[in-house]
C-alpha cells in the first residue's frame, strides 16, 4: 500500500508527533490519508459540506472553525494562495506544532520558502509531486486574510471562495439571459456568495429562493449580500439536497472541479439534482464552459434543450419539459 507523505514522515521518525493533546486538521479533502493520527484525537476543520459529511461519517469530530488550543495542526493546502496563508496563520495561532502538506501545483514550494523566513522549519519530505514540512513558532499574523473583501457592486467575498476577486463572467452571462418570469419557487444550486441570487430576487413574482451552497464561508458572505426575506440559506451539497417543495425554476453555474482535478461528473450530478426537484412544468437555466459535455444528460432528462446565449468561452442552456424520472 502506498504511504502518504504524512504517514511516511511519521513512520520514519522524522516527524515526531506529540503523545498528548488534540490534532486540528485543516481542510482535508475526501480520501486524504489520516491513518498516522489517532482518530479519536483529531478535529476536522472543514467548511466544505461534502468533505465535512464524509469525515463525519468516518467517525471524526468535525467543525467549520477551530475553537481551542491544539498540540498539532495539520494544514492541507488549498489551491488559493490567500486562503493557504490564512490557514497557516490560524494554525500557528492555535497549535504548538504546525504541519503543512500540499502539491507543487498548490504552491507548496513557495510557501515553504516563505515559512523558512519566519520560523525554524524542522523537517521536510517530498513525494508524489508534493511536499510536507513542519515547524513551530514564528510570526504569521500578517498572513491572516481579511474576514471580508468588498468587490464591485457592493458585494462582499472572502479568501478562497469561488470568484473571490470579482463577478464571475459566466454567472454574468447567465444573469443576462434569465427571463423576466421565473416562477414563485426558485432554487439557486451552488449559490456561492450570492451574485445570481440578487438578480433573481429583482423579480417580484419570486416568493421563495432556496440558496444551496456547499462552502459555508461563501454562504456566510451570501447572508451579508442578500438581505431579502424571500431568500432561504442552506449549507448543503446541492447534489443530494432534498427540496421542501417542487421548484418552478432552478438556476445554476455548477462547479466542474473536485479539488485540483477537473470533474465534469459534478456538473452532471447538479443537472440530475435539478431534475429531481423541478415541478413537471419547471425550467432549468444553467451556464457552463463551452467544452463541457452536458447536453447528453440534459437531453435524457428534458424534452426540450436549447442554447439561449453564450460565446467562445461559455454557453447558457435552458431545459424544460421534464421527462419521467429514471428508475
Amino acid at each position: 500500500m502506498s504511504h502518504s507523505r504524512l504517514s511516511l514522515a511519521a513512520e520514519d521518525g522524522d516527524l515526531v508527533l506529540p503523545v498528548e493533546g488534540r490534532f486540528a486538521v485543516f481542510a482535508p479533502r475526501v480520501g486524504y490519508d489520516l491513518s498516522a493520527l489517532p482518530r479519536d484525537l483529531c478535529d476536522i476543520i472543514q467548511p466544505m459540506r461534502p468533505d465535512y459529511e464524509a469525515f463525519e461519517r468516518a467517525g471524526y469530530p468535525c467543525s467549520t472553525r477551530e475553537s481551542e488550543r491544539y498540540a498539532t495542526a495539520l494544514v492541507c493546502l488549498p489551491r488559493a494562495k490567500a486562503l493557504a496563508r490564512d490557514m497557516i496563520a490560524r494554525a500557528t495561532d492555535c497549535a504548538d506544532l504546525v504541519v503543512v502538506d500540499g502539491q507543487k501545483t498548490d504552491g507548496v514550494e513557495s510557501l515553504l520558502k516563505d515559512c523558512r523566513k519566519r520560523s525554524d522549519v524542522q523537517g521536510t519530505i517530498s513525494k508524489a509531486h508534493g511536499k510536507l514540512f513542519w515547524f513551530s513558532g514564528g510570526d504569521f499574523s500578517d498572513w491572516h486574510a481579511p474576514k471580508r473583501n468588498e468587490i464591485e457592486d457592493g458585494f462582499v467575498t472572502s479568501a478562497g471562495v469561488f470568484s473571490a476577486d470579482g463577478i464571475d463572467p459566466a454567472s454574468r452571462e447567465l444573469a443576462k439571459a434569465l427571463p423576466a418570469h421565473l416562477g414563485r419557487t426558485v432554487a439557486d444550486l451552488g449559490a456561492g456568495w450570492g451574485y445570481l441570487a440578487r438578480d433573481i430576487l429583482t423579480r417580484d413574482t419570486v416568493e421563495t429562493l432556496y440558496m444551496i451552497e456547499a462552502d459555508q464561508v461563501a454562504l456566510d458572505c451570501a447572508r451579508e449580500n442578500i438581505t431579502d426575506e424571500r431568500a432561504s440559506f442552506h449549507w448543503a451539497d446541492a447534489t443530494n439536497w432534498v427540496a421542501r417543495a417542487r421548484m418552478d425554476a432552478v438556476v445554476m453555474n455548477p462547479p466542474f472541479h473536485t479539488g485540483r482535478s477537473a470533474d465534469p461528473a459534478l456538473g452532471t450530478a447538479f443537472i440530475e439534482a435539478a431534475a429531481r426537484m423541478l415541478a413537471p412544468s419547471g425550467h432549468l437555466w444553467m451556464v457552463a464552459n463551452r467544452h463541457l459535455p452536458y447536453e447528453s444528460t440534459l437531453n435524457a432528462r428534458f424534452g426540450q434543450v436549447e442554447e439561449v446565449a453564450g460565446g467562445n468561452r461559455f454557453k447558457v442552456l435552458h431545459a424544460s419539459r421534464l421527462t419521467r424520472t429514471r428508475k
